[in-house]
């Protein structure tokens, strides 16, 4: 299977745009001014995004562990199930790292220190519906590509299946013709032995026969030959 067919490789590059966007917003995050709108929309963002991002790792994870128990299976060794863990690794810690300093810093923002305990609450549950959803969102995304990666495996099943009928039936069709070809040859070797057999009467009869009896014996020869002919290719 081709990286471009690899479900692990159509979600790990979702992965990477997704570490790459959070990479970008905690720049603008770092450069923004403490106790501003911009700088709470963007703490807000980023500890979003990152428990998303470590969620889709996490099952990542455990697609790999899944493929570790038999790797032949899904067209895998151990070099390629390393790679994988490293890459899951790396950006694990990419994330974790960005988590960590966002939330050593929220505290210092106007969202640390919001007079307003009530829309303090508000927030989070808005956070928490909206981290809810996009989790929800991949989930369904990667079963889907679990369910049509089945699908493509069952109507591969189904061709090795048809093709491996194919075979059997050319096989038996090849046997009945080495059995027929082979009675075939046996017939037309009795009928050639035969043959052999009346020539050398005749000619012994020839030998011994006057002219008149010759005339004669050939004539009947002729008919016992023809007789023998309808008899040896009619029975």
């Amino acid at each position: 299977m081709t990286p471009a067919q690899d479900p692990f490789y159509i979600v790990k590059d979702e992965i990477q745009d997704s570490i790459d966007k959070v990479q970008d917003t905690f720049n603008q995050w770092k450069q923004a001014p403490e106790n501003t709108g911009e700088y709470v929309h963007l703490t807000r963002e980023l500890l979003t995004t990152c428990e998303s991002v470590q969620w889709q790792v996490d099952e990542l994870e455990k697609a790999i562990s899944v493929a570790e128990r038999d790797p032949a299976y899904y067209g895998l060794n151990e070099a390629e199930i390393g790679k994988r863990r490293n890459w899951t690794s790396t950006a694990r810690n990419q994330v974790v790292s960005v988590r960590r300093n966002v939330e050593g810093g929220k505290h210092k923002s106007s969202f640390g220190h919001s007079g307003n305990p009530s829309e303090l609450g508000r927030s989070k549950q808005h956070i928490s519906q909206d981290n809810d959803d996009f989790i929800a969102s991949e989930s369904d995304q990667q079963m889907l590509l679990m369910k049509q990666q089945d699908d493509e495996l069952d109507m591969l099943s189904a061709s090795v299946q048809r093709i491996g009928g194919v075979g059997l039936t050319i096989h038996e069709e090849l046997v009945g013709q080495e059995k027929l070809l082979g009675e075939l040859s046996l017939d037309m070797e009795t009928t050639s032995n035969r043959l052999d057999f009346v020539q050398k009467r005749v000619a012994m009869v020839l030998k011994k026969a006057s002219l008149k009896g010759q005339i004669m014996m050939i004539a009947f020869l002729v008919i016992l030959f023809i007789i023998l002919f309808v008899l040896v290719f009619l029975t």
